[in-house]
């Protein structure tokens, strides 16, 4: 089973969330913070880093970003 850490950046100190149902880091981020996410963005729009480590890999990180349809 894979363990993803949520670290939510909208907040000052950002808030950390585990989350073990999740089938990807996306997933894991929509599951913690109730939001939709993508991979690529502006610096501006990063919303959260997600870290995660397969069985016998090394950590990995995916940072997400607002999605450019969903800024206001």
């Amino acid at each position: 089973m894979t363990i993803y850490r949520v670290l939510d950046l909208r907040s000052d100190p950002p808030v950390e969330h585990e989350i073990s149902d999740a089938i990807s880091p996306e997933h894991a981020a929509s599951l913690a913070l109730n939001a939709s996410l993508v991979r690529s963005g502006r610096t501006s729009d990063l919303m959260a880093k997600v870290y995660y480590q397969f069985p016998e890999q090394p950590q990995s990180m995916v940072r997400l970003y607002q999605a450019a349809a969903d800024r206001k």
